[in-house]
């Protein structure tokens, strides 16, 4: 009882370090935002209503929406947009045109993720290194280059993996709610009248007096519940437990605190609405503060890489991506990975984000969007789990998430109001990706249908060959198929130059499926074709890393014994052509071409052993 009363006191403060990490910086830039903004007449009316609207922006979109509801949609214990997306996709399977563009929604917001994946460090860095010009404005100059010098270091240290400081990220990410709980009662407790702001008559007051700026200063809101979609991202790190005690026991209550001692600040000195958080700390604490601020904003920022690293992964795994280099970093947790291409990629789009905004509040122009999008997208994947995933319903799906659709929408709607001052970066970053992702998705589809126009059936083949059999030699040759039932295009390049074929033959096609993860025992299905050859299907989850050779050790005692030293692998590398007429735009087939060429090698990804493997090239037209 106590082991795993300890594991649940881990895990939340693993929980606290790593799914909270951003939220948890939000406080440095939402409430000058919203005030910042200059749409908000600053009077003491208005500060209790814009405290309650964040509060219970909170209440609303984190507590119920994430923590209550959407933690529950767990696919194999996983969460996140594409776990949600592979929960949909099942729940409809039986409607294809709705599947097909559930499918299309959902891969649109798992690249909107990269946009925010870039936003999200470039403005947490910021603000916290722009406390120094509280401090002094003779550090105005240093902002920019330093931040750049922390963003470098942050992405540099990525190849060494995060096991070695990870250890240390939930408790400075507590030391940080502790320090801005106490600098939220340092102020309330000279104000202690502001608590009445949670009271939602405040924000339904101010929302009722002033619709238009209520309706534009969402957009500034928001920030208070940047990183929400973490929390579900993260629940098969944690678990659904320890993820609701870290927010109902330490995040939210900080939160709250902090957020109504800059109000408490307000009421007592409006000039603090340059910077109310740095300016809630006395004079001393201020340098100290501004250090702290930083390590949990790069905390913050290391959550946001290694989920876009995972949800890369994924994606790889579902067919979306084309194979890249990936290195595990932990040889304890399969979760902890780099990915080179990845990694370079943010770090350039970060820097090229704080060159162009060159400030958080600039910055705040851009941010919004791209989450808010997200948020809608999983409130309506939501609404196909739970209706036909679940079978709850129809009038209790709509209800349950009806009134989030339109809180979303109405955030969403208000951030389309940044669109020309910088909503528009971290949207053309989405778009980029989404249109790798479905360039690929089609090429590969395109590249299937070609193959299966030329493919030979496999069992007339063996037959065929079988009746006047070539000279067999020793040892066992893998055939890699992308499809079951056809002559792969290196066997008959082994049969024509070398006119012999192995005592054993494995004809192996690997399959991903919409489910995280495959155990051992659903891993294989073998059919004997006779001759000593079989059909092999290896089984993977999007969470599971493939790897062929530890895969067919359980042929063993199925009549096919395998020995590492004898055993060969065959793989078929295409080269693409694009084809006039064919079925995408001419543009979109030579980016897919250039793709496939680029993409990493198949041997490498499937883990196969390098000096086992031949590679037999062909050319396909699309």
């Amino acid at each position: 009882m106590s082991s795993s009363k300890s594991s649940l006191a881990a895990l939340t403060l693993g929980a606290i370090g790593v799914v909270y990490g951003d939220i948890g910086t939000s406080v440095l830039y939402a409430v000058k935002e919203v005030f910042g903004s200059g749409h908000v007449p600053f009077t003491h009316a208005n500060v209790y209503g814009v405290l309650s609207i964040i509060f219970w922006t909170l209440t609303v979109i984190v507590s119920l929406k994430y923590v209550t509801l959407v933690l529950r949609a767990d696919n194999g214990g996983e969460g996140g947009l594409i776990a949600m997306l592979a929960l949909a996709s099942q729940a409809v399977k039986d409607k294809p045109v709705l599947r097909q563009r559930l499918l299309v929604v959902g891969i649109f917001g798992t690249s909107l993720f990269y946009g925010d994946g870039v936003i999200t460090p470039a403005i947490s860095v910021l603000s916290a290194v722009e406390g120094l010009e509280v401090v002094s404005p003779n550090f105005r100059k240093a902002v920019l280059p330093l931040t750049l010098v922390i963003l470098f270091v942050l992405f540099a240290v990525q190849k060494r993996g995060t096991g070695g400081i990870g250890k240390f990220f939930g408790p400075i990410t507590l030391v940080w709610f502790a320090t801005i709980a106490l600098l939220g009662i340092y102020q309330i407790i000279d104000h202690p009248e502001i608590l009445a702001a949670l009271s939602p008559h405040h924000a339904l007051r101010f929302m009722w007096e002033q619709p238009g700026i209520t309706f534009i200063i969402l957009g500034a809101v928001v920030l208070c519940v940047t990183g929400g979609e973490a929390l579900y991202a993260d629940m098969g790190h944690f678990g659904r437990k320890p993820i609701r005690l870290a927010w109902f026991s330490v995040v939210m209550p900080c939160l709250t605190i902090n957020y109504f001692g800059q109000g408490a600040l307000l009421l007592a000195d409006p000039e603090a609405v340059k910077n109310p958080f740095f300016n809630m700390a006395p004079d001393w604490l201020q340098l100290p503060l501004v250090g702290l601020a930083t390590m949990a904003t790069v905390i913050a920022s290391q959550a946001l890489i290694s989920g876009a690293f995972s949800v890369t992964k994924q994606a790889i795994q579902l067919g979306y991506l084309p194979r890249l280099h990936i290195r595990h970093t932990s040889v304890k947790d399969t979760g902890q990975i780099y990915i080179p291409l990845v990694n370079w990629g943010l770090f350039v789009a970060i820097v090229l984000a704080v060159g162009l905004f060159k400030s958080s509040s600039n910055l705040a122009s851009a941010y919004g969007i791209a989450v808010t999008l997200d948020m809608l997208i999983t409130t309506i994947l939501t609404f196909f789990v739970i209706r036909h995933g679940w079978r709850y319903p129809l009038l209790l799906c709509l209800l349950a998430t009806g009134w989030f659709f339109v809180i979303d929408l109405a955030f969403f709607a208000s951030n389309l109001l940044k669109l020309f001052e910088g909503g528009w970066f971290p949207l053309v970053i989405g778009g980029i990706v989404f249109t790798l992702m479905m360039t690929w998705k089609q090429g590969r589809a395109l590249m299937a249908k070609a193959q299966a126009a030329d493919a030979i059936e496999l069992g007339s083949f063996l037959d065929a060959v079988f009746f006047e059999p070539p000279t067999r030699v020793p040892g066992t040759a893998v055939f890699l198929t992308a499809e079951t039932g056809s002559v792969p295009n290196a066997l008959l390049h082994n049969l024509k130059h070398n006119k012999v074929l192995h005592e054993q033959n494995l004809f192996v096609t690997v399959r991903a499926h919409e489910v995280p993860w495959i155990g051992l025992d659903k891993r294989l299905e073998v059919e004997p074709l006779g001759h000593d050859c079989w059909q092999v299907i290896i089984h993977y989850g999007f969470k599971n890393d493939p790897d062929v050779p530890k895969a067919l050790e359980s042929l063993r005692g199925r009549g096919c014994e395998l020995d590492p030293m004898t055993t060969s692998y065959f793989l078929s590398r295409e080269l693409v052509v694009p084809s006039m007429g064919g079925g995408m735009a001419p543009w979109r087939e030579k980016l897919f071409a250039q793709m496939h060429h680029n993409a990493g090698a198949a041997a490498e990804f499937l883990n196969l052993p390098n000096n086992a493997v031949i590679e037999l090239g062909s050319k396909i037209s699309i």
